[in-house]
């Protein structure tokens, strides 16, 4: 029987809808496993061929742990609010819900048809009021709560008040935008809107002003990652710097918990370092500097301002100081003759995202016109304005020591400013500036002894000269040790319509939370998906978009009056907010009355295998860990960091074509192409052509023509120098008269044309052999190009492998050849998929079946443990042959993955290669526990040998064990 691919897999994919083959229930009998793939958006352009690579890897292992007899959750979702809905909502006046349950429908079709063993009624959607319910609830808890810094976790604002209550502020250590000092008298006096104001400087959710990327063109927020030199990702509109009030949450609270927790997750060392880097900890010293601002007429203005370093030792090489542009310090520090100049530098950041500002090494600046007062010399510094200086870091204010560190030597270098060196021979260039060893020996500097009474650091090591320097700045008030942070809190606001609704509205300006059991406040219908008239964001268009206290329900803006009918917010939550805590939902996505049930919770747990791209190593991963520890703090997760093991898949790059425009003034004549081989000839420019009307790098030029209206008339000149101007149009060609196009290995994309459909695959060889190519390219977390040429090799052996089952099956004993190459298959493809080493466990499914097939093993039993090990890489084929083989299971999902015995894997022959001086002669089989003499006489004694021994005399043989004899003869 021929293998019909199509049938069996349109068989098998219907059996297990039809049998919930998939669907999976807790169940205490048996040990858990939990895995979970990255949700995805669900684009209009569907899938390519790239992206089931990581869906597939998990789908393998989901399968594998299954067959040994674990109970496997692996669920699947959409993450489906997003900008590109929203954006093409606006151009058509499609409602974006429509665009993406169209879009979900496609994707569904196209995952059905590679056969994973997704559980589909655990299926979540973001943008579906029955899951936001919880993210609303999420949000409406960290409003409710505060984080105790001795404690380590969240608690709740009512217990924050009843301090404030008895002490005020006195005794309290807790996370906090500004620092405030009131007396519990001074609390009690406050009005209510007074004490909304003070605890939202200490709420895990809370209302901020914080710089933004600002996209007046979108009329939102954008995220780092979304802005690409200046302009928006999507559209391509400018995108500048803007001081907001937004909704944030306070993830630098978790900071420590979160470098901690990395420490008890199997994650890679790339992607924790990552975050590691990104939470940024250091531990150092904040300074008070005073400053004095020469105004002319009006006379000398002076302050303080606070500065913080890791490197409080290096104080005697400061030579300037920098501010963040952003700083407050910035307008109070700047002088008269320098506002201009300093205004105009302002405006150009604006434009300059942060991730922009961290990457560029180009210098900028401006000087404020005043100066700061080294504590430790008394010497003036000048103060400059500069973008490598950010505002979330430190107090946005830092000492520069140009000789030790690269960008203030940059900075120094460019505006003139002085460099002192404070270790013995240290190289002072761009090329060193590692104080990390040696001897401070230049501190303080001559003269300067006044000002410390003495005070040095000469002889000391760095680290003893930080240490007592750190003492020395606590002891005299100048100054106190802090640990601090580079993860800032999270941008929780964005000015769109396609989004979680936040479940708020305004009393005088103050925000309260809708009640617990109104929610979900759902997302309300309007005209137009762009912001209002005035500004505001597209919900400013919504009718009923009020609430009333006294109904509890949503009503008709009109009816707002501040009494009883209030306003709703207008903003709506960032993509994050649904993607942070899914895993969550997925365990028990049913439930009305939480996020999880505490039975599912404890049961499941957390995700055992977590696969995704390394793209979200600083965004959705952080904030993800955040959310979780939050929930675990108020007992909603029983574990306090969600993903045990994660995996990165690779990225399977595009192979795009090119084909060669002759360059031209005269844009009124048709183009011209001129072939790869001839394309040096002439002045050209490469265009990426659509790799489907390519074939092996051969265009098809009839379809190009077709391809695009601007290439309807277009001619060609032909590798072999013809030109189709030449021919007539049904003129065949042959030999080298054809069109050869470029090609280069990138990122597969829709703007290279280099898009390949996981559909056309499938149609033409199968969803087996899809999976089994994609892992076959190479390692899961390498990168690899696409190549649909290589996919007939895993089509020719799925059929091979196909066709060991089409023979008589018998109960005969099988071989001892047999028994080992299957038994050697289990514990190599066993290890293979706990490794996710896939490629080769793949290599060793392709030597099994040509040992059996040599062997003409016809073992019935034997090859049902093959079709057990082969069921996770190619489902399909598989189901089909348990079938036939009269599997004990209704499904090969439910069988148990087979053991292998050692015993059949002892080698009791082996094959040597039989050399003279060096040169391989032929083999022999020896006994595997024949002696070095026993080899040597079976060697002589062989026919073979006495060709190449004749007439000559044996120097000395070499056996090396289980590889070669080498007998040396001259």
């Amino acid at each position: 029987m021929e293998y019909n691919f199509r049938d069996i897999e349109q068989k098998w994919q219907q059996k297990w809808v039809d049998l919930k083959t998939y669907k999976v229930v807790e169940d205490k009998n048996k040990q858990k496993f939990y895995v979970l793939n990255m949700f995805p958006y669900p684009s209009g352009a569907g899938l390519h061929v790239g992206h089931p690579l990581g869906y597939i890897a998990s789908d393998i292992y989901a399968r594998y742990k299954r067959l040994k007899g674990f109970n496997v959750l692996n669920p699947m979702g959409y993450d489906a609010y997003g900008l590109p809905a929203e954006q093409y909502a606006i151009q058509t006046g499609q409602h974006p819900e429509v665009t993406t349950k169209k879009n979900i429908a496609r994707y569904r079709e196209q995952l059905d048809k590679i056969g994973f063993s997704f559980d589909w009624d655990r299926e979540v959607r973001t943008c579906d009021p029955h899951y936001y319910h919880w993210t609303q609830w999420a949000f409406e808890q960290m409003f409710n709560s505060y984080y105790d810094n001795r404690l380590q976790k969240a608690q709740p604002i009512s217990q924050l008040v009843k301090h404030f209550e008895e002490e005020g502020t006195l005794n309290l250590d807790v996370a906090k935008s500004e620092e405030f000092v009131f007396s519990a008298r001074d609390w009690m006096s406050m009005d209510e809107h007074e004490q909304q104001e003070k605890l939202m400087n200490y709420r895990i959710a809370y209302l901020g002003e914080t710089m933004v990327n600002w996209c007046p063109g979108l009329g939102t927020v954008l995220a780092n990652d979304e802005v690409v030199n200046g302009v928006s990702e999507r559209g391509g509109y400018p995108v500048v710097q803007k001081l907001m009030k937004q909704w944030c949450l306070r993830v630098s609270a978790y900071a420590q918990r979160l470098l901690d927790g990395l420490e008890k997750i199997n994650w890679s060392d790339s992607i924790k370092e990552t975050q590691k880097n990104w939470i940024g900890r250091s531990e150092g010293t904040e300074v008070e500097f005073k400053y004095v601002t020469p105004n002319g007429s009006e006379g000398q203005k002076e302050g303080k301002f606070t500065i913080f370093t890791t490197r409080a030792d290096t104080m005697f090489g400061v030579t300037f100081m920098v501010l963040a542009p952003e700083s407050e310090l910035v307008k109070e520090l700047t002088s008269d003759a320098q506002k201009a100049e300093v205004e105009d530098y302002l405006a150009y950041v604006k434009k300059r995202t942060e991730l922009e500002r961290m990457s560029d090494r180009k210098v900028t600046g401006v000087f404020s016109g005043s100066y700061g007062i080294n504590p430790f010399t008394g010497e003036q510094l000048p103060i400059y304005v500069s973008e490598y200086v950010l505002a979330g870091y430190g107090t946005g204010a830092i000492m520069a020591v140009p000789a030790h560190d690269s960008r203030d030597y940059a900075f120094a270098k460019h505006f003139n400013l002085p460099i002192v060196p404070l270790i013995e021979g240290a190289d002072v260039s761009e090329e060193s500036f590692d104080a990390k060893e040696g001897i401070v020996i230049n501190s303080p500097a001559e003269g300067k002894e006044a000002a410390l009474e003495g005070f040095s650091l000469n002889g000391l090591t760095v680290k003893e000269a930080i240490a007592k320097t750190k003492k020395f700045v606590s002891e005299r008030g100048i100054g106190r040790v802090k640990v601090n942070y580079r993860l800032r809190d999270a941008i929780f606001s964005r000015q769109r319509y396609w989004g979680e609704p936040f479940p708020v509205y305004y009393k005088k300006g103050m925000p309260y939370m809708v009640p617990t059991d109104c929610l979900p406040l759902e997302l309300p219908e309007i005209d137009k998906y762009e912001p209002t008239e005035s500004g505001e964001p597209p919900l400013g268009r919504a009718k009923m978009w009020a609430w009333s206290e006294k109904e509890n329900k949503v009503v008709d803006k009109s009816l707002v009056d501040d009494e009883t009918v209030f306003p709703l917010e207008l903003n709506t939550m960032p993509g994050f907010a649904g993607s942070s805590a899914y895993y969550l939902r997925y365990m028990d996505p049913h439930n009305n009355d939480a996020l999880v049930g505490r039975e599912a919770d404890e049961y499941w747990q957390n995700v055992d295998l977590y696969v995704g791209g390394t793209e979200h190593a600083t965004g959705h991963l952080i904030y993800s860990r955040f959310w979780d520890k939050f929930l675990f703090d108020i007992g909603c997760s029983c574990k306090d960091e969600p993903y045990e093991k994660l995996v990165n898949q690779g990225m399977i790059q595009g192979r795009s074509n090119f084909v060669y425009r002759i360059n031209s003034d005269d844009h009124s004549k048709a183009p011209v192409f001129v072939s790869l081989g001839l394309k040096d000839k002439y002045e050209t420019t490469p265009i990426h052509v659509d790799v489907n009307i390519v074939h092996a790098d051969v265009l098809d030029v009839e379809a190009f023509k077709a391809w695009r209206p601007e290439y309807k008339d277009a001619e060609f000149i032909f590798e072999d120098g013809s030109k189709s101007a030449d021919r007539t149009s049904n003129e065949s060609t042959a030999g080298n008269a054809v069109y050869k196009c470029g090609w280069a290995i990138e990122k597969m994309s829709k703007s290279m044309f280099n898009v390949v459909n996981p559909d056309d695959i499938v149609e033409q060889y199968g969803a087996d052999t899809l999976r089994l190519y994609e892992m076959f390219l190479g390692p899961v977390e390498a990168s690899k190009p696409w190549d649909t040429n290589g996919i007939d090799g895993c089509f020719r052996f799925l059929k091979k492998f196909w066709k060991l089952y089409q023979q008589e099956l018998n109960d005969e004993e099988p071989s001892k050849e047999s028994l080992k190459s299957v038994h050697k298959l289990i514990k190599k493809v066993t290890g293979d998929i706990e490794q996710f080493s896939y490629n080769t466990a793949i290599s060793a499914f392709m030597i099994c079946v040509n040992e059996l097939s040599q062997q003409k093993c016809a073992n019935k039993e034997l090859l049902k443990k093959l079709v057990i090990v082969i069921a996770p890489f190619a489902p399909h084929m598989a189901e089909e042959l348990w079938e036939q083989l009269g599997g004990e299971t209704k499904s090969v999902c439910d069988a148990a993955w087979p053991a292998w015995d050692e015993s059949y894997l002892v080698e009791n022959e082996v094959q040597l290669t039989v050399s003279f001086n060096g040169k391989a002669r032929f083999q022999m089989t020896f006994p595997a526990d024949a002696t070095k003499e026993d080899i040597e006489k079976c060697a002589l004694a062989d026919d073979r040998s006495k060709h190449y021994i004749d007439g000559k005399t044996i120097v000395k043989i070499i056996v090396v064990p289980r590889k070669i004899i080498n007998i040396v003869c001259k």
